[in-house]
């Protein structure tokens, strides 16, 4: 179900590429980056379950934390007292407005680097959610761009995997495929109908 509004508590599938299919990301320092703006914009008003970056697109899934969460988030950070609660709709923008002029200052570049609008599907039941993981994460194996996902850097599969830190939603994610093994397990099957 593809909407135009973003909602508190929901799960979304959020999407993009570059305009006319151009790559977004020239360089490692610009995922570094894209990944370091999406911690500044995003983080404080969602939490991610998933991501994945290729040179022309990326794909996240989050959930949009509720207003009582996002104040919690304001006041831990915030130097003023009564903060002004942010929306997630205008963090995404923010994010990416922010993204495009460094890209166009460092790459003497002009114009939008992303097809507008961004793509959002709003996740409805706990089957499509897992879906949408598995899809995320195998993106690189379906695109050519990596035969092991564990290998692949610019996705979210390695540190669900693993036990190093992450702010990715490591346990939700594991719980929903029951443990680490079946995590695996569904996403190795996925590989395999891809081929």
């Amino acid at each position: 179900m593809e909407i135009d509004t973003i909602e508190e508590g929901f799960f979304y599938h959020i999407y993009n590429r570059g305009n006319n299919g151009e790559n977004i990301f020239y360089e490692q320092e610009n995922y570094y980056y894209f990944l370091k703006l999406f911690g500044k914009y995003i983080l404080p008003v969602a939490d991610v379950y998933a991501y994945c970056l290729l040179e022309n697109y990326f794909h996240f899934l989050i959930r949009i934390k509720e207003e009582n969460e996002i104040r919690i988030t304001q006041l831990m950070y915030s130097t003023v007292n009564k903060p002004k609660i942010i929306s997630a709709s205008k963090q995404l923008s923010h994010f990416f407005n922010a993204y495009c002029q460094a890209i166009n200052k460092k790459y003497a570049r002009t114009g939008s680097l992303f097809e507008k609008p961004f793509e959002r599907t709003r996740i409805e039941d706990e089957n499509h959610l897992k879906q949408v993981i598995v899809d995320i994460h195998t993106k690189p194996f379906e695109t050519g761009f990596s035969e092991d996902l564990k290998n692949y850097y610019w996705s979210s599969y390695q540190a669900i995997i693993s036990n190093s830190f992450t702010k990715i939603k490591r346990t939700e994610v594991l719980d929903l495929f029951d443990d680490r093994t079946n995590f695996i397990f569904c996403h190795n099957q996925s590989k395999m109908v891809l081929n």
